[in-house]
């Protein structure tokens, strides 16, 4: 799931927006709820992740502002997160609190590029973890299947593998330019299609 879902997001993510932002709410619904739960029965956990999932996507679709501004609060977090780590330790709270709020902000005005960027950065780290697990890395292994949202989207993620924000970035970055490339095309077919008379 972690695979096609990051996939979507990295290379489709603007397109399917809504899909994206359910798909991504109900994983993180499920993992805070069952993080929540800590070591409870098979399916009190089960139950738990499929309520929160459930509450997670429908809380993501029908905002689909709150969700924009949300991805610029992310986005401003992980900026302020890699530049504080000159100064050392992490920002404190009220500096991170301002730095979300502006973020949210400056994302509602330009919508379509924070969802472009936002989503291809989720994605492909998603896909990244997915891809991993997959192929047997213990580290990606963890990440995956860890009931706490903050290992699979770590703020300091894979430590020791110097590749690993390279990778993330660059994939990142194919992934923007094939979203901008198809919703750019998408968008000039509509402004050439005739007025219905």
């Amino acid at each position: 799931m972690f695979l096609v879902g990051g996939l979507l997001a990295c290379f489709a993510g603007y397109r399917l927006f809504r899909l994206v932002l359910g798909m991504f709410g109900f994983l993180l619904g499920a993992m805070i709820t069952t993080s929540m739960y800590g070591e409870s029965g098979a399916w009190t956990l089960v139950v738990a992740a499929i309520v929160g999932g459930l509450v997670g996507a429908v809380l993501m679709i029908t905002a689909y502002f709150v969700g924009v501004g949300l991805v610029g609060a992310g986005l401003a977090a992980l900026v302020l997160h890699f530049a504080w780590r000159a100064v050392g330790g992490d920002p404190p709270t009220l500096v991170l609190v301002i730095v979300c709020v502006v973020g949210a902000l400056a994302a509602l005005s330009i919508a379509r590029y924070v969802v472009v960027f936002g989503t291809a950065l989720a994605g492909s780290w998603t896909m990244m973890v997915g891809a991993g697990a997959l192929l047997g890395d213990t580290a990606a292994l963890a990440a995956a299947s860890a009931r706490d949202v903050w290992v699979v989207y770590p703020l300091d993620p894979l430590p020791g593998r110097w590749w690993v924000i390279p990778a993330w970035f660059g994939l990142a970055l194919v992934g923007v330019v094939v979203q901008l490339a198809t919703t750019t095309k998408t968008a000039r077919r509509k402004a050439r299609k005739p007025a219905p008379a």
